[in-house]
């Protein structure tokens, strides 16, 4: 095994997903729009959470408002075994639960500085994953962990040109950090299929800017377009594995190398509509442009004992741009509650030939709903659930070792939101 695939196996951890939206992106920027799919979320200012998808919309409220969100995710990720090419059952692949439970916080504050000017903060994630593979798990150079993390820290400030038309521009700054342990799982050699082959951890900080318009056509219908932008990441921590000398590059355990790997997220823009049909129905759209294009390739950089630094590969990834398609509806049930439902089509970059367990990725239907109820004049609180359903996926993966395995993976999900917003 050269200690340049070994990275190679490190580096495709960073691409590893199972966020529930397209690739490693997340949606889950408020619990408000999660009951309608998040349709209309450029358009629609239910909240102080307007700073993560259109601060623009920040002009039209007249107080201070703060929203404080979480968001459960119950993933239902599988696979199940359907060949190798090396004796072993494929039964042994067959795995139900290899993305853990999480919960994807946020809170928004906004405030009205004079007629015109709003400004706002907030601190969210568009992006982040979790995988997890049992330690002797046979396929293990292409299993193992992974965990990425990203808070973005976004400050607007937003302009009401006239009572029809306002902007906002927002600066993003991004802390990002990263997990990658992969085993070396199954084989013919005399070493345990639970040895690290790859542990790589490390972090960094990005920078990148947004931008919302929003257009009241009338008192019944807004228009509102976002824009973010790229964000470069270079994660850099320390490089170790536990493998024995006598194979190339091997640490034994002993010895951490500084090691790095440059990503970039993507930009996103969104354009959105929202219409109140009467007194008690709104409808509202969406469609959401992820730049995943510029995902095209990973390099891995290291640096060796005698202290060269070199690049240890480059590899093409080949993503595509992706869209997403949501359309929603609220209800003004009674005075206090407004009830919402949603659906959206949410699709995958990944193409066939770059499937893996570590991107078990795949074109997904969310069908959502949930509601707001007043508590008071000041507060108020929105819970949400959408049922995320993906399509089945069939496909092969070639480790380091020449080992092919084979997988058929389905990949569900359950969310469940609940925020406060109170105004003064």
């Amino acid at each position: 095994m050269k200690f340049s695939k070994t990275l190679i196996a490190a580096s495709l951890a960073f691409v590893s997903a199972d966020s529930f939206a397209a690739a490693f992106q997340l949606a889950e920027q408020n619990a408000s729009g999660l009951g309608r799919a998040y349709a209309g979320e450029a358009s629609i200012a239910d909240d102080a959470s307007v700073v993560a998808r259109n601060p623009a919309l920040m002009t039209l409220f007249k107080d201070k408002q703060l929203s404080v969100a979480a968001i459960a995710v119950v993933p239902d990720v599988s696979l199940e075994g359907t060949g190798t090419n090396n004796g072993i059952d494929p039964n042994a692949l067959d795995d139900d639960s290899i993305a853990p439970s999480a919960v994807i916080p946020a809170t928004y504050f906004t405030m009205p500085v004079n007629d015109r000017v709003s400004v706002g903060f907030g601190a969210f994630a568009n992006f982040g994953l979790a995988t997890k593979f049992d330690d002797d798990y046979a396929a293990g150079q292409i299993a193992g962990e992974t965990e990425i993390v990203t808070v973005n820290m976004n400050a607007s400030v937003a302009y009401k040109v006239s009572e029809q038309f306002s902007f906002g521009i927002g600066l993003n700054a991004i802390y990002a950090e990263a997990k990658i342990i992969r085993k070396f799982g199954a084989s013919a050699l005399p070493i345990p299929a639970s040895t690290d082959a790859v542990n790589l951890e490390g972090d960094d900080i990005g920078y990148g800017l947004n931008v919302g318009l929003m257009y009241q056509l009338d008192e019944n219908s807004r228009f509102g377009f976002n824009y973010r932008t790229e964000t470069d990441i270079t994660f850099e921590g320390e490089y170790s594995n536990e493998l024995p000398s006598f194979i190339p590059g091997g640490l034994d355990g002993q010895l951490e190398l500084p090691g790095s790997v440059e990503i970039t997220l993507p930009a996103i823009a969104e354009f959105s509509g929202s219409h109140q049909l009467d007194e008690k129905l709104g409808l509202h759209y969406s469609v959401l442009w992820t730049g995943w294009s510029s995902f095209d390739s990973l390099e891995a950089q290291v640096t060796a004992p005698t202290g060269d630094k070199f690049s240890a590969f480059e590899k093409t990834e080949d993503f595509s741009d992706a869209l997403r398609y949501s359309v929603g509806t609220d209800y003004q049930y009674n005075e206090n509650l407004l009830l919402r439902a949603g659906i959206a089509f949410d699709e995958s970059p990944v193409s066939q030939q770059h499937l893996s367990i570590s991107i078990p990725d795949t074109d997904r239907f969310w069908f959502s709903f949930g509601g707001n109820y007043i508590i008071d004049k000041n507060s108020n609180v929105d819970l949400g659930v959408s049922i995320i359903r993906g399509k089945t996926q069939n496909y092969t993966e070639k480790d380091n070792l020449g080992s092919q395995w084979s997988f058929e993976s389905k990949g569900h999900a359950t969310l469940i939101g609940a925020q406060y917003n109170y105004t003064f």
